[in-house]
């Protein structure tokens, strides 16, 4: 009995579930039968708007034709009635002279003969007659302003609803990736003069291949474009790809968005250590701020932390905070941080290999900061470019300001105004470090030596504070100079 209940509340169940479908489908079903004599009523009043204004310009075009063919009309009016009148007047005047020769010869006076005769040749010779042009001044032809609208009867014939614009074809042998910028060019497969502009999309992501249906990251909407083309610039590359996708619009619909396409987006990627940062640095993502009091509080906490006691428990056992010698630590440890005055604190990838590019702001009031890379085995104590495991370019703010690139403790002065923001360049198979404006891209030094360990992102910082930017590609004018060799004829080789 209980078996059959249980069967029947299922069933219930299933048909409940079921009815709430078919409720919310009815539902569904009556808004669309609102939104169909909605957005009928809106193409239709659309539809009348559209002919009135095709109307209306024809309208315009008839009155102006009409207006221009009247114009003709008196114009030619006034020129024949101009020449009619001066024929009529001189063929009156032809007339009299011509009944006055006619009297002279039947005259019987033969004394006024010779003077009756030299007048009429006179009368004759400034006669208007003779003086006329016999040939209309204007044609009574008006076929050049008659009309032929056969070709746009055709086109009127043809008017139809615009069509759906066709998806858009990327082409990714004419796009490219370089500075940070992704210019994606595309064309549309048929001809459509009716296409009002295009709308691009875009998202990051470390997959390659056909974009996923599912990504962590939205996509970015570009609307309105005119072009077959689009440039994206100032971007940050924080991720290995990009997938772009784009439609075509018409005044009144979108057409389908175009196969979408992977681009890849090469850059270096990095994070501070803050595990390696010395405790008087307080680093947050990508920004230090150097903090007299960092070391102290740290002291207070630690001895607070003691001062409660330890048990002999496994958690707090040494065994237990023995790392695996199988598994490499992420950073140099809490227990390797710098210390003592090397305000210091590193990035947390390995340059191994290939070109690598970032850049640094730091706070022109800082009274010290330094930038450039380093061995994994820089000691806790060690300055950078006080020992052979680190280069940097350093800006002394202290008393007196110097400038200067520094290497296995020694230094060179650099005779370059001091930026606000520093490009570093390392090419690792190369053996060169180059630094630069970040604004101007102007070369300031360039280490060459022969990196025999993984390097590190190296940054410090006294009584100031500093900014990282990665993500970005290396800049084709840093490629341009050290294709010319600008990098190795500025190497000073008492610092590698």
């Amino acid at each position: 009995m209980e078996h059959q209940k249980e069967a029947l509340r299922k069933i219930i169940t299933t048909l409940a579930v079921k009815n709430e479908e078919i409720q919310s489908f009815i539902y569904s079903l009556k808004q669309m039968l609102l939104n169909v004599e909605a957005n009928s009523a809106k193409v239709q009043e659309d539809l009348e708007a559209e002919f009135q204004s095709l109307f209306s310009l024809l309208e315009e075009l008839k009155e102006g034709m009409l207006m221009k063919i009247k114009q003709d009309r008196a114009s030619r009016t006034y020129e024949l009635q101009n020449q009619l009148a001066a024929c009529t007047r001189a063929l009156e005047s032809s007339e009299e002279l011509l009944e006055t020769a006619n009297q002279t010869l039947q005259a019987t006076d033969s004394e006024d003969f010779p003077q009756a005769a030299k007048q009429i040749k006179d009368g004759v010779t400034m006669a208007p007659a003779f003086r006329l042009s016999l040939k209309a001044k204007v044609s009574d032809n008006m076929s050049h302003l008659m009309v032929d609208f056969a070709q746009e009867r055709r086109m009127l014939q043809a008017l139809t609803f615009l069509p759906v614009p066709s998806a858009p074809v990327i082409d990714l042998a004419e796009s490219l990736v370089a500075d940070n910028c992704v210019t994606l060019v595309w064309r549309m497969p048929d001809e459509d003069n009716k296409i009002d502009h295009y709308v691009l999309e875009y998202r990051r992501t470390n997959f390659d291949g056909p974009p996923r249906l599912k990504e962590d990251q939205p996509w970015m909407v570009i609307e309105g474009i005119r072009q077959t083309e689009h440039t994206l610039t100032g971007l940050k590359f924080d991720m290995k790809y990009m997938n772009f996708r784009v439609k075509a619009c018409n005044k009144a619909v979108s057409g389908e968005f175009s196969e979408p396409v992977t681009l890849e987006t090469p850059a270096f990627m990095f994070r501070l250590d803050a595990s390696t940062s010395h405790q008087n640095l307080r680093v947050d993502d990508l920004s230090v701020e150097w903090d007299a009091m960092g070391g102290k509080v740290q002291d207070i906490k630690a001895r607070e932390k003691d001062g409660k006691g330890r048990t002999a428990s496994p958690v707090n056992s040494p065994a237990r905070g023995t790392p695996s010698p199988k598994r490499m630590p992420s950073g140099r440890g809490g227990r390797d941080r710098f210390t003592a005055e090397s305000y210091t604190v590193l990035g947390d990838t390995l340059i191994d290999g290939g070109e690598h590019y970032w850049e640094v702001r730091y706070e022109p009031d800082s009274k010290a900061f330094g930038v450039g890379v380093a061995y994994r085995s820089l000691g806790r104590f060690e300055q950078l470019g006080k020992t052979a495991a680190s280069w940097c370019l350093y800006v002394n703010n202290w008393l007196q300001v110097s400038f200067t690139a520094k290497h296995g403790n020694k230094a060179k002065v650099l005779d370059a105004p001091v930026p606000d923001c520093l490009g570093v360049h390392c090419d690792f198979h190369q053996g060169l470090l180059s630094f630069y404006n970040a604004r101007t891209k102007q070369l300031l030094h360039t280490f060459k030596a022969k990196f025999t360990q993984p390097l590190l992102p190296a940054f410090t910082v006294w009584c100031g504070s500093f900014h990282v930017t990665t993500g970005l590609q290396v800049p084709s004018s840093v490629r341009c100079l050290q294709k010319r060799g600008s990098a190795t004829s500025s190497s000073n080789t008492s610092l590698t």
